[in-house]
């Protein structure tokens, strides 16, 4: 049984302050929804196991690694939260509250002052229901993109040599299996930081996760000598292991390019050979 907390998290509540049009903090009142358990995020239980959550939700254990940036398959946590959808997918699910039958309309008025930086409201009576008007967000300060990685053909290289044993299928097979012998060097695909390097993923063989950059991962299985450790830099072309047949019927690199935690085909991104 594997134990796993593996390839990388929250949610909080927050209530926003409603003043009147004398500037007079109103009372608390109920809001229209609570926020719940967001969806694409898991929160681990006692007994779980990364796989186990992995077939829970219909994901693979690399996926998982690579979404949460996992590095030591021992350090799984009660009550740790785990993304179980690829990232930027999450979303936010709303439980309605019923609200009190009489009350007042919140009506947003133009700041001023120092208080321009929160939106007061305007209490107007009416009967039948409360509403409470949705707070004005200002729009968040520009974010610098991270630097572009590699991400077509001619920006990679090949890790190894060998012929093609077995292409890339969506189902069965996450990547491209190429052939070679007990020994043979694999070399870093693009340049990056190793992210894992050990055995702890059942199936994969003694195992090195690159990661190139915000968007791309790569995955080095089956090898027989890891010659990297977790947190290395290393540059394309750097041989990074020796080829092996760990957790595999024969000697064979089993690689894979994860895009944003999705296996995608190698052969549209490796150069023409």
């Amino acid at each position: 049984m594997l134990a796993v907390g593996l390839l990388a998290g929250c949610a909080s509540k927050v209530t926003a302050p409603v003043r009147d049009g004398s500037g007079v903090v109103a009372p608390a009142a109920p809001v229209g929804g609570v926020p719940a358990q967001p969806q694409g995020l898991h929160t681990v239980r006692q007994g779980e196991t990364l796989l186990a959550i992995a077939r829970q939700y219909g994901v693979t254990l690399p996926e998982l690694v690579s979404w949460n940036g996992i590095t030591d398959p021992n350090q799984l946590r009660v009550g740790q939260t785990l993304l179980v959808a690829p990232p930027g997918t999450v979303t936010a699910a709303v439980t309605p509250v019923p609200l009190p039958a009489t009350g007042a309309i919140a009506t947003p008025v133009p700041p001023s002052g120092a208080d321009a930086g929160v939106v007061p409201l305007k209490q107007e009576p009416v009967g039948g229901r409360v509403t409470i008007a949705e707070p004005v967000v200002p729009p968040p300060a520009p974010t610098v993109a991270p630097p572009a990685g590699p991400a077509v053909s001619g920006q990679w290289r090949w890790p190894a040599n060998g012929a093609i044993l077995a292409g890339f299928n969506e189902a069965t097979n996450k990547g491209v299996d190429i052939a070679g012998r007990v020994g043979d060097p694999v070399h870093a695909a693009a340049s990056g930081k190793v992210v894992y390097a050990g055995s702890g993923l059942r199936g994969y063989g003694k195992l090195i996760v690159i990661k190139h950059n915000q968007e791309y991962n790569s995955v080095y299985a089956h090898n027989d000598k890891l010659l990297v450790k977790e947190d290395d830099e290393v540059v394309q072309g750097q041989k990074i292991a020796e080829l092996g047949s760990s957790e595999a019927d024969r000697p064979k690199l089993h690689f894979e390019i994860r895009k944003q935690g999705k296996a995608v085909d190698p052969m549209g991104y490796l150069p023409a050979r």
